[in-house]
């Protein structure tokens, strides 16, 4: 473990896992019981989980991993697949000591976090949280679109139904820009060619043993709430919660709801004799 440093709400730290691989990762609170939030970031980048893990850390230790490549981080060259991602933050979880450990994945997140519940050997993983995951290959009117033929522009307006949470391209210093586009670049190679889901998985996912929360923004323009609902279909526990006026990321929309529901789940689904 290297290198941390400590902002007003996260402590970063580097941990080096099995085979020499270095994971940025940003703490919300203390890890005192052994138990916590995985929170796995999409194309957008930490800091889109940034706001969802202080939230979370009012209750529960929460962290934050870059995947490897993401925002100037170092990735070795063997490092180059959702798989590999998946294995990586198993040997996290094992690192830490976590169990129980609440999986939440936006996005390309998610499609990680799946990957992970498939591999969970060890049992460290209580449930899963997916937000507008992908992953799955969609079927005819319920497919991803390809946001490698999009401009950045086209993006953002597809993925938030509030124009105020639209970045402004037109601020952005080119520094920035070059950063979107090393991003970009990282998360296609881990993508592979299909980019935004494995053709296999769905067919894969009954083996997920844990109960499974599918949070769904309405109004996304880039994975339509059809396919939400195929991706909660395809698990054995999976349960499915829209939220409306929200698109690709309704845990920046619509905190409120989506803290909600992921509420209600843990309620009534993870811990329902407590709350009797």
């Amino acid at each position: 473990m290297t290198t941390q440093t400590t902002t007003s709400s996260a402590t970063t730290r580097t941990v080096d896992l099995p085979g020499g691989l270095p994971v940025t990762l940003a703490e919300y609170g203390v890890n005192t019981e052994g138990q916590g939030v995985l929170l796995l970031h999409g194309g957008a980048g930490p800091r889109s989980m940034a706001g969802l893990a202080t939230i979370l850390s009012e209750h529960v230790y929460a962290l934050v991993p870059t995947h490897p490549g993401f925002d100037g981080t170092e990735r070795p060259e063997a490092t180059d697949s959702v798989a590999d991602l998946a294995v990586a933050y198993l040997d996290l979880l094992d690192a830490l000591d976590l169990t129980g450990v609440m999986v939440v994945g936006n996005s390309f997140g998610g499609w990680i976090a799946s990957e992970m519940a498939l591999r969970d050997t060890r049992g460290r993983i209580g449930c899963l949280v997916l937000l507008n995951a992908t992953g799955i290959e969609g079927q005819e009117g319920a497919k991803v679109l390809d946001p490698r033929t999009l401009a950045p522009a086209e993006i953002t307006q597809l993925s938030f139904h509030n124009p105020a949470f639209r970045p402004d391209f037109s601020t952005f210093t080119d520094q920035q820009r070059a950063g979107m586009a090393a991003n970009q670049k990282t998360q296609a190679l881990y993508g592979g060619e299909a980019f935004t889901h494995d053709v296999k998985l769905r067919g894969r996912l009954h083996r997920v043993g844990v109960p499974v929360l599918v949070v769904w923004g309405e109004q996304d323009g880039i994975a339509p709430v059809e396919y939400g609902r195929a991706y909660a279909d395809a698990f054995p526990q999976g349960h499915f919660a829209p939220i409306a006026e929200a698109g690709h990321f309704p845990h920046i929309e619509q905190a409120g709801p989506t803290m909600g529901a992921i509420s209600r789940f843990v309620d009534t689904v993870m811990k329902p004799d407590e709350a009797a």
